[in-house]
């Protein structure tokens, strides 16, 4: 029996078989370097923290959770896996210094775990919004090389991410007050976090000549593309970079 999650399984495991790209910083001033390289490490400690939700999903009874998005959430946090040893890659060719732990990862975490596995996977979401608009903006103001390669590789994975999580949230609607919970928690969580994530970089991204207000637009267009995409009907992501179109698998 076929099931709505074969193409993104599929999806998943086209992606799981690449090679991990190759790495060497960019020529950057001092300042810039370490800006940067303290920015990725924090996303370093972000991106290497999504274990729990595998196991978590085993046991869900919920709308469109059947084993095909059982295994297509696991191979989504292998992705996030490969993310984490690219920024590693990226953090130690920079010349940073990688982090055990962050307290802004802690608050995800924290907040991951207060209301079950649908919002789980709304903060998830979160996450993603906050990896594209960084790695987006900060891979169009890199000259161009091996780190910019690679961010924008993860940037258009991060994009997909989020259409698989909008496609999860859409088939919440078989419970109209669930579905209505979840919309209505997503802006005050991405809200807050985007509050956070401009708090935290917005100085890397200023130091290659990225205004606030750019940061800021950019966080918000994509917030409000992903509202959309969680509602019955399907959409498509076009925020990743400058008018890319990202289609769903």
């Amino acid at each position: 029996m076929n099931s709505i999650w074969d193409s993104w399984k599929t999806h998943f495991e086209t992606n799981a078989v690449r090679p991990l790209p190759e790495m060497a910083a960019p020529e950057l001033t001092e300042r810039q370097r370490f800006l940067i390289g303290k920015s990725l490490a924090i996303f370093h400690v972000g991106e290497s923290g999504e274990g729990r939700i595998a196991r978590d999903i085993d046991d869900a009874i919920l709308p469109g959770v059947d084993d095909v998005y059982r295994q297509s959430l696991k191979l989504f946090v292998k992705e996030e896996g490969r993310h984490a040893r690219i920024l590693k890659s990226a953090v130690l060719s920079l010349g940073g210094t990688l982090l055990k732990h962050q307290w802004t990862d802690a608050a995800f975490v924290t907040l991951r775990r207060l209301l079950g596995i649908r919002f789980k996977l709304l903060v998830l979401n979160v996450a993603e919004v906050l990896g594209i608009a960084f790695y987006g903006l900060l891979s169009e103001s890199l000259p161009a090389g091996p780190m910019k390669a690679a961010l924008t590789q993860m940037c258009e994975d991060e994009a997909s991410h989020l259409q698989f999580h909008a496609a999860f949230f859409r088939v919440q609607h078989e419970r109209p007050m669930a579905a209505w919970l979840l919309r209505a928690a997503w802006w005050p969580v991405v809200t807050a976090a985007s509050w956070l994530l401009i708090r935290e970089h917005s100085a890397a991204l200023d130091s290659l000549g990225v205004q606030r207000h750019v940061f800021r637009a950019r966080l918000q267009s994509l917030s409000g593309e992903v509202a959309e995409l969680m509602k019955p009907l399907p959409g498509a992501l076009s925020s990743c970079g400058a008018g890319r179109t990202l289609p769903v698998p």
